[in-house]
């Protein structure tokens, strides 16, 4: 199996841009810093963390939707780095997203068809209204919704819906990457598990890869091929979704998934508290950005950063104390 896509030492810093003024220089976020892995044909990648640590962020930064502060971006062996808006074109039929909100990614003026066919247009992909229409009908129908709601207005779709709406979207050009950003997070639980299961069925059919970006560790669990933990524009663990579960070697991963509900009754786990508020990305800590809430610190973690380093077949951890560690739970 060989990769998709690779990101390799990417980072996104941004300004606020305004001019220097009574000795205040301008406020930088570092907000993806320095991230490297891949992303393997036909797997799901599930990236998690706590809300602003950067997720939606580098998912808009592998599609080019928003253009890193440095670093290298590979597509399917190509460079797309520093490629053009004419010379992304391609790339971007070949890579799609679905967003998080399925309330506000929908134009309230433009009908089902319309948005579904918006892709298709674009790239030239239909040749007449009734090709456009029969192609719309048959995405309608993949999602698991009539091709007659193709002349209605998103306003007359529950939640759930309009998200089935935007996944026939994005695989109306038949992609081979698709950047999921919390899909499922303003959903109800019940509506939650048939949209998993419908990505999930697209994906066996189809054979695209999955960026899935989420906070909610069961749907991970659900979904994961292999598990990226973030923290603080950082990917700080990464390998299959066993192991990261089960043998998490990274001490914020563990106090990440302590948190999550055990599937085995019979498993019991302690939960890790951590103590402290998670650093601004405007202010990063020196060394490890994770020493100043971690239960292990050491003087090193404050002074050297840890690199991603292999603690495992696969799997990778950016811990000075990665293996053996004295807090591993599960």
């Amino acid at each position: 199996m060989n990769a998709i896509l690779r990101a390799e030492g990417v980072s996104k810093v941004f300004s606020d841009g305004g001019p220097v003024s009574f000795g205040k220089a301008r406020e930088v976020v570092r907000a993806v810093d320095d991230v490297s892995f891949e992303i393997m044909r036909g797997e799901t990648l599930a990236l998690v963390g706590e809300s602003g640590c950067g997720k939606s962020t580098l998912g808009r930064l592998l599609l080019r939707l928003i253009d890193p502060t440095s670093g290298k971006l590979e597509y399917d062996g190509q460079d797309i780095t520093a490629l053009s808006r004419h010379g992304m074109h391609d790339v971007r039929r070949k890579a799609q997203m679905v967003f998080q909100d399925p309330y506000g990614s929908l134009s309230p003026r433009r009908s089902i068809a319309q948005i579904i066919a918006e892709p298709l247009d674009a790239f030239g992909l239909v040749k007449s209204s009734k090709e456009r229409r029969d192609r719309v009908a048959e995405l309608l129908t993949q999602v698991g919704l009539p091709p007659q709601f193709m002349d209605r207005y998103p306003r007359q779709f529950s939640g759930g819906q309009r998200q089935r709406i935007g996944i026939a979207r994005a695989i109306s050009v038949d992609p081979s990457f698709i950047v999921a950003d919390e899909p499922v997070s303003a959903l109800d639980v019940s509506v939650q598990a048939q949209i998993i299961n419908l990505m999930q069925d697209l994906q066996e059919q189809k054979g695209f890869s999955f960026l899935f970006i989420a906070h909610d560790l069961a749907v991970v669990r659900h979904i994961a091929d292999r598990v990226a933990v973030m923290y603080l524009g950082r990917i700080v663990e990464i390998g299959p979704k066993k192991s990261v579960y089960g043998a998490r070697q990274h001490p914020y991963t563990q106090a990440l998934l302590s948190a999550a509900p055990e599937p085995d009754p019979d498993k019991k786990s302690r939960r890790i508290i951590l103590e402290g508020d998670v650093p601004s990305p405007t202010n990063m800590p020196s060394g490890c950005a994770f020493h100043t809430r971690c239960p292990l610190a050491k003087d090193i973690c404050r002074t050297e950063r840890p690199p991603l380093t292999e603690v495992a077949p696969g799997q990778r951890a950016a811990c000075h104390f990665a293996k053996p560690n004295p807090i591993l739970v599960g």
